[in-house]
């Protein structure tokens, strides 16, 4: 087995367990840490960039869908997720979700996916200053809102989005049901690991079938895949980032609504800005 296997193993076992401590804690998929990651791993075993990143993209969105059932299985027992909810928003997400890894896997064979970095993180920061200067449920009051029509025209747009970015979503969906669907912020958390369930299967459904299509084969550079999907990868990171899935559930139902708030404003903004800064191509000399 080469040593840079090796090496490359080690890191993304090491980042399953930051992973999957992000997924149960904010209800996300942890597409932060799993994919520069993936990208850096891929790319030193001499995977070329533009494939890399379709099959960081498929593979994130594989180890997302057993992390975020185990997140879901514990926000669950804190009857914190709202099934209704969660399998409205997800399915209509995994619908977009396929449309979405459809677009991205097209923009990436075209060389293009710096737009697609850039965008996306402008509409996280957008989204995380809005989250920040909106008042939160359990200030106002309000009712969370029930209407299923609703959480679909919701939903799919939200899915196109992760689709194309290789997301669970979750770091979409959360601030969307917190100011728009008037959640509370645990509730909104719990909501969306379950929820991810979906988005993650369609968007990997998406990635597999047109990676196939692009004729990948299922030895590439010495690596198993499925499509635009890494067998091995996804096993090293699910090993570590299922069971910690648990613990950062347990963090997060021992956090006050307001901190577990800030928590996620200070994640997206920083995945905004490495999204951004990637699609700039800015090279810093610390890894911020």
């Amino acid at each position: 087995m080469p040593v840079s296997f090796l090496i490359a193993a080690i890191v993304l076992l090491i980042t399953g367990l930051g992973v999957g401590f992000a997924s149960g804690l904010l209800g996300v998929g942890g597409c932060f840490i799993m994919i520069p990651v993936q990208v850096w791993a891929y790319t030193a075993l001499g995977i070329p960039f533009n494939t890399a990143v379709a099959v960081a993209f498929g593979t994130n969105l594989f180890v997302v869908l057993p992390t975020a059932a185990s997140g879901a299985y514990g926000h669950t027992k804190k009857d914190a997720v709202w099934w209704k909810a969660a399998i409205f928003l997800g399915v209509s997400g995994a619908a977009g979700a396929v449309i979405g890894a459809t677009i991205a896997t097209t923009l990436v064979g075209m060389g293009l996916g710096w737009i697609l970095s850039i965008a996306f993180g402008s509409a996280i920061i957008a989204g995380a200053l809005r989250m920040l200067t909106a008042k939160p449920p359990e200030v106002t009051g309000k009712k969370p809102v029930d209407n299923p029509l609703l959480w679909i025209l919701w939903g799919v747009p939200l899915g196109i989005v992760t689709g194309i970015i290789g997301i669970g979503g979750g770091v979409l969906m959360v601030p969307v049901m917190v100011v728009a669907l008037s959640f509370g912020i645990h509730r909104a958390v719990g909501t969306s690991t379950a929820l991810m369930i979906f988005t993650s299967i369609g968007g990997l459904i998406g990635y597999i079938y047109n990676g196939l299509k692009a004729g990948i084969p299922f030895v590439f550079h010495n690596l198993h895949m499925l499509g635009y999907m890494n067998l091995e990868s996804w096993i090293l990171l699910a090993a570590t980032s299922v069971p910690m899935a648990q613990v950062g559930v347990r963090t997060a139902h021992k956090l006050p609504a307001k901190q577990l708030r800030y928590v996620f404003i200070a994640v997206m903004l920083y995945m905004g800005w490495v999204m951004i800064r990637k699609g700039l191509g800015i090279t810093l000399p610390i890894p911020i």
